[in-house]
């Protein structure tokens, strides 16, 4: 029996191959939308892959049960209740599906969702009887367990189904051995929890010990607990959701659609005509010395999924603005969360832009040795911090504001007046921020370089609050 975790870090999530090459066939949970991954991984193993399960229905990225439908024939398999516009199995507690020596154990898990199903692991060539590991979902993490509240707009409270998920965890997860491996479906970095570890795999035993939602507490308490401390779910979660129901067309069908070159002339029609968004992708220092004014910058070197669902329109057209030879990954990122309504992309964007200079705006930088040298001989700038909470709280810039990225389309006019300076761990986030202000219409923003990682190492104080 084989099982692989693929880990996709950009997205902070995990799925899962798994095969008996004796009995030829192969099944895939949770699988991301681009699947030549998993056709590869098949293809090594001589096997094909027969079955594509989805633990729940995904809200932080669209899966990729249709392209493996579509490119393998494999049936796809949803959870007990689960509704869908596509033909699917729908699976049962206790069911045992058997691929060899590979044998999957369905356990029904409602609360992070009502259909979540978690999948108990067994090697039978090693044992009927002990489990090799669990595919926990978004039931449980490294760490946390799944967020209740995302279900919250379609029927469910927070409330009822974090009562769910604590019978799922007792009855049902919890009743395996410690030995028993944790696959969860997410990471640290994932909107799906609160607390995840960095860890990708645990085991019973150590999630018995160390995770605060597992320790022993009434059902009242443990719905306290986990419906506490809960920030808003981003804006395309819910856009995720319905994807995942849908018949819908392919990966491979958007890119061909939308991987047509323009003129920056016929972009900025786009923009006119439609409500076109400008989204540059490019290297933070390539952004900063140049870009087209309006354009947000979300680049491929961070969390450029989550960060382009969280700020953009999934409805309105998007025009990619990229590097060299980048306008494919950008595109095809950007399917992997169901932002599906790609325009196209300005064709050899930075000489298009060198040669329209009043379309040019440039973010200006400063490095922290700069700023410090400022500060000490008496000049102010105020500085607005774009980390999360939990990264403000751990310390930062003495004097600084705090807006969060994800909250500050909503608080522009929160903002000091310019000049000021934006900051956040090492220069992505607060790139990001300054596209959204001068989107806006502000100016005289400077951007921290390297931002409070480079503070630290040049010596500057650190503030934290007085109950931290």
């Amino acid at each position: 029996m084989i099982l692989e975790q693929h880990y996709l870090g950009c997205l902070a999530q995990a799925s899962y191959f798994l095969c008996d090459p004796a009995s030829g066939k192969a099944v895939v949970v949770d699988p991301r939308r681009d699947v030549d991954l998993y056709l590869e991984r098949a293809a090594h193993h001589r096997v094909e892959i027969a079955l594509v399960v989805l633990t729940h229905f995904h809200a932080d990225f669209v899966a990729g049960h249709i392209e493996l439908r579509e490119r393998t024939g494999a049936r796809i398999a949803l959870g007990p209740g689960a509704q869908a516009d596509f033909d699917f199995d729908e699976l049962r507690d206790g069911q045992r599906l058997d691929f060899g020596a590979l044998r999957l154990e369905v356990r029904s898990t409602p609360g992070h969702t009502p259909e979540s199903v978690c999948l108990v692991v067994y090697d039978l060539d090693e044992s009927a009887e002990e489990p090799q590991g669990v595919l926990t979902g978004d039931t449980l993490f490294i760490g946390d367990v799944g967020r209740p509240d995302l279900m919250s707009s379609v029927g469910y409270t927070r409330e009822a189904l974090a009562e769910m998920l604590y019978d799922s965890l007792q009855r049902s997860i919890l009743t395996l051995p410690d030995a028993t491996k944790v696959y969860p479906g997410h990471g640290a970095g994932s909107a799906c929890g609160k607390a995840l570890s960095n860890e990708t795999v645990s085991t019973i035993g150590e999630q018995r010990a160390l995770n605060y939602a597992l320790q022993p507490m009434s059902k009242a308490d443990f719905v306290r607990e986990v419906t506490t401390g809960l920030r808003d779910a981003p804006a395309y979660f819910a856009h995720d959701a319905q994807r995942n129901r849908e018949e819908r067309p392919t990966l491979d069908a958007m890119l061909a659609r939308s991987l047509r070159p323009l003129s920056l002339e016929q972009a900025l029609e786009l923009a006119r005509e439609q409500g076109a968004q400008m989204l540059d992708t490019r290297d933070l220092e390539e952004y900063a010395s140049a870009h087209l004014a309006g354009a947000i910058y979300v680049g491929l070197c961070g969390k450029y999924a989550s960060w382009a669902g969280t700020l953009l329109d999934p409805e309105r057209p998007i025009v990619i603005l990229a590097g060299p030879g980048r306008e494919h990954e950008s595109a095809m990122r950007l399917g992997r969360i169901g932002f599906d309504e790609v325009a196209g992309y300005v064709e050899d964007y930075a000489d298009a832009l060198a040669s329209h200079p009043d379309l040019a705006r440039r973010t200006t930088r400063v490095d922290s040795e700069e700023l410090l040298a400022r500060q000490r001989v008496g000049e102010t700038l105020p500085i607005v911090d774009v980390r999360a909470c939990g990264e403000w709280d751990a310390g930062h810039l003495p004097g600084a504001m705090h807006i969060a990225l994800d909250e500050l389309p909503k608080r522009l006019a929160e903002l000091p007046a310019g000049p000021y300076v934006l900051q956040c761990a090492g220069g992505y986030r607060s790139l990001i921020a300054a596209s959204l202000i001068e989107a806006a219409g502000a100016e005289q923003l400077v951007d921290l370089r390297g931002g409070i990682e480079a503070w630290r190492k040049s010596g500057g104080p650190i503030e934290r609050p007085v109950n931290a």
